[in-house]
C-alpha cells in the first residue's frame, strides 16, 4: 500500500512550491476521533547524518497508503521529485523503500580451532571469543564444555607434619577426594598436597575445598601461561616451566645396554611412535625411573622416561613438520638425550597449607623435600612454614635444570674443536639448532628471578617469631616469612647462575657460527689469491706462446729456436708480476722489514731479562 496526502493537490504546477505551503505540509492534519484511523504507515530510520540533512531540506508531502491498484502512474514530474529527494539525502516520511542487500565483504572465522593450534586457548575445545574467564569449582563441569576431557589417573601425595611429628599418604583420584572431605589433624601445622598428573575430578575437589579463585583453575588446566606469581585474598599462586634433561629409551626393554651404533635409531623411532600417536595411549611416566649408564655423557646423573615432551614441543606452535626436524637433530640427539619441559602450578594458602601440581614430574621434587621433612632439625621441619616449603619446591625445580649448563658445555666444547680443526657448514646448522634450544631454556628460566623478587618483596612485616605463631590463622593471609625472604635469596643465585651460564654458552655458540663462516671466508678469499697468481703468471706466457703459434709464412722469428722463446716470455712474465702485484710485493717488504725490528726488540727484552 502507497500513502497519499488527503488534502487536494495545488493547482499550481510549478515544481517548486511556496515556502509556506512547505511548512505547513511538514505537519501532518490531526483526525478527528469520529474520523476513520488511516491505515498504518511504516517508515524506514535514517542514519543521523541523513536525518540531520533531511531538516536542512525540504521534506516531501507525507501521503496516506491505499491499494496499489488505486494508484495512479507516476508522472515524470513526480518521479524528478522523488529523485531530488533521494538525492538530497533525506526520505519521505510515509514512502517504502528497498532496504539495502549488500552483504558484509569480511566474515569472521569460525573454524580457527579446527585449522590452526590455538595458542592460548588451553584445550580449545568449547572455547570462544568472549566467553566467561576461570573455571568454577562449584559447577561439574567448571563452565566449560573441555573440562570433562580433562581426566586422568593422578599420583597424590599428602604430608602432614609439625615439629615433632610427620605423616605422608599416598592416594589415588577417589581416594584424595574422600580425604579431602574430612578435617585435618589438630597436630599437623603444615599441609603439603602434591599431585602428579592433571585431572579435572581432583582439580574440582582441591578447587572447591581450598576455595582456589576459579582464574587460578584455569591457569592449571592451560599449559601455555607464562611465569607469574598472582595474588588472591586467600592464596597465592606460582606458575613456573619445571626442565631436566632426561634419557629416551624403549618401553619394551628394562634397560638402554644396546649397542652403541644402534641407540639413535631407536630413540628417533621412540620419539615418532610417541610423538605421532594417539596422547592417550602414551605410558605414564613413572617417578622411580632407573638410571642409565651408557651412551650419556660422565658429568650427570639421569632419569630415563619413554615418554617426554621435548623442549621443542613444549609451548611450540603446530607445525609438526619443524618440531619433529628439530627433535631429530637436537644437540642431544647423539647422546640419546633429550630436554624434557612441564608447567609446574603452586598454591600457597592462608591456613600454612601447600598444593602443587606436576604435569609427570612430582618424583622428581618430591624425593628431596620428603627426605629433608622426615629428618628432624632441618629447616623445613623445625619451622613448620608452608611459605618456605614452597621455596623448597622453587629450589628443587631450578636445580634441575643444572645439568642442562654442564650437557650443553661438553656438547660445544666438542663442537668447539671441530670448529677450529675442519670448520664446515653443517657445524653451523648444528650450532643454530642448539642456539635455538639455549634461547627457549633461557625463555622460561629468565622470568623466574622476576617471579623470586616478587615473592620477596611481599615479605611479611613481622619478626620470625611473630610470623611463626601466624602461620595457621587464615586470617593473618598469606604470609612470606622472614627466614622464606632470606632462603629465597638462595634460590635468585641459582637461577642466576644457571641463565648466565646459557647467556655465555649461547654468545659461544655465536662466535662459533661467525668463526665458521670467516674461516671459509678466509679460505675462498686465499683460493682466489693463489688463483690470480697463477693467471697473472702464465697470462703473458698465453700471449706469447699465442703471437708465436701464428701462421704467419714470413716469421722469422720462429727459426731461432727454443732460446728466443724464453729470452722473450721470462722478462714478459716478470715484468707483468711487478706491474700487477706491486702493492702485494710493497706490503709483503713492509711486513719483512716491521718483522725484523719486532724480532730484534724481542731478543733485546729477553737478554735484559736475563741480565736482571
Amino acid at each position: 500500500m502507497q500513502s497519499r496526502d488527503p488534502r487536494p493537490r495545488s493547482a499550481s504546477t510549478s515544481p517548486h512550491p511556496h515556502p509556506t505551503d512547505l511548512v505547513a505540509s511538514t505537519t501532518a492534519p490531526r483526525p478527528s476521533p469520529d474520523s476513520p484511523q488511516p491505515p498504518h504507515v511504516s517508515y524506514d530510520l535514517a542514519s543521523e547524518s541523513s536525518a540531520a540533512v533531511s531538516r536542512l531540506s525540504p521534506p516531501a508531502i507525507p501521503v496516506h497508503s491505499r491499494s496499489d491498484t488505486d494508484v495512479p502512474p507516476l508522472t515524470s514530474h513526480d518521479a524528478a521529485q522523488q529523485s531530488s529527494a533521494a538525492a538530497g539525502g533525506f526520505v519521505a516520511a510515509g514512502l517504502r523503500r528497498r532496504r539495502s542487500s549488500r552483504v558484509p565483504t569480511f566474515r569472521t572465522f569460525d573454524g580457527a580451532d579446527d585449522e590452526f593450534e590455538m595458542p592460548f586457548t588451553g584445550a580449545g575445545v568449547g572455547w570462544h571469543p568472549g566467553a566467561e574467564p576461570g573455571y568454577d569449582p562449584k559447577l561439574p563441569d567448571g563452565g566449560h564444555a573441555s573440562v570433562p576431557q580433562l581426566s586422568a589417573p593422578c599420583e597424590i601425595t599428602v604430608v602432614d607434619f609439625s615439629l615433632d611429628r610427620m605423616e605422608q599418604r599416598h592416594l589415588d583420584n577417589d581416594g584424595f577426594i574422600d580425604f579431602l572431605k574430612q578435617p585435618k589433624e589438630d597436630w599437623a601445622k603444615c599441609r603439603w598436597i602434591n599431585v602428579n598428573g592433571l585431572s579435572w575430578d581432583v582439580i574440582q575437589a582441591v578447587g572447591s575445598t581450598k576455595a582456589l579463585h576459579k582464574l587460578a583453575i584455569e591457569d592449571i588446566m592451560n599449559l601455555r601461561n607464562r611465569t607469574k606469581v598472582d595474588w588472591y585474598p586467600h592464596h597465592a599462586f606460582i606458575i613456573m616451566t619445571l626442565q631436566k634433561l632426561v634419557h629416551v629409551v624403549d618401553s619394551d626393554t628394562n634397560s638402554i645396554s644396546s649397542a652403541s651404533s644402534s641407540s639413535s635409531r631407536k630413540t628417533m623411532a621412540v620419539l615418532r611412535q610417541f610423538f605421532s600417536g594417539d596422547p592417550s595411549q602414551r605410558p605414564g611416566t613413572d617417578p622411580e625411573k632407573r638410571h642409565g649408564e651408557d651412551a650419556a655423557p660422565p658429568f650427570v646423573d639421569l632419569q630415563e622416561t619413554s615418554m617426554p615432551r621435548t623442549l621443542q614441543r613444549y609451548q611450540a606452535s603446530g607445525n609438526e613438520a619443524r618440531t619433529r626436524f628439530m627433535e631429530e637433530h637436537s644437540s642431544l640427539a647423539p647422546y640419546n638425550m633429550a630436554i624434557s619441559a612441564e608447567q609446574v602450578s603452586i598454591f600457597l594458602t592462608a591456613d600454612n597449607t601447600v598444593i602443587s601440581f606436576f604435569e609427570a614430574s612430582a618424583g622428581d621434587v618430591e624425593r628431596p623435600i620428603v627426605k629433608r621433612l622426615s629428618t628432624p632439625g632441618t629447616s623445613l621441619r623445625d619451622s613448620c612454614d608452608a611459605s618456605l616449603l614452597v621455596q623448597g619446591i622453587m629450589d628443587a625445580i631450578i636445580d634441575l635444570a643444572i645439568p642442562l649448563t654442564a650437557a650443553y658445555t661438553d656438547i660445544l666444547g666438542d663442537l668447539e674443536l671441530d670448529v677450529i680443526s675442519a670448520p664446515s657448514i653443517k657445524q653451523s646448522k648444528r650450532l643454530y639448532i642448539c642456539i635455538s634450544e639455549i634461547n627457549k631454556m633461557l625463555r622460561f628460566l629468565l622470568p623466574i628471578d622476576n617471579l623470586v623478587n616478587m615473592l620477596r618483596d611481599h615479605r611479611t612485616f613481622m619478626t620470625q617469631e611473630q610470623a611463626t605463631r601466624e602461620l595457621t590463622n587464615p586470617a593473618s593471609g598469606v604470609l612470606v616469612t622472614p627466614m622464606t625472604h632470606t632462603y629465597l635469596g638462595d634460590v635468585l643465585d641459582h637461577c642466576i647462575i644457571i641463565t648466565e651460564s646459557l647467556q655465555q654458552l649461547k654468545q659461544s655458540s655465536e662466535n662459533l657460527i661467525n668463526l665458521i663462516f670467516n674461516t671459509i671466508t678466509a679460505n675462498q678469499n686465499e683460493s682466489m689469491k693463489q688463483l690470480t697468481t697463477v693467471t697473472i703468471i702464465f697470462l703473458p706466457l698465453t700471449f706469447i706462446t699465442g703471437f708465436f703459434g701464428q701462421n704467419f709464412e714470413d716469421f722469422p722469428e720462429v727459426k731461432k729456436g727454443i732460446w728466443y722463446f724464453w729470452a722473450c716470455a721470462v722478462p714478459t712474465v716478470v715484468a707483468t708480476i711487478v706491474i700487477l702485484m706491486r702493492d702485494m710485493i710493497y706490503n709483503w717488504g713492509v711486513s719483512v722489514v716491521q718483522r725484523k725490528k719486532i724480532t730484534s726488540i724481542r731478543k733485546k727484552r729477553r737478554r735484559r731479562g736475563v741480565s736482571r
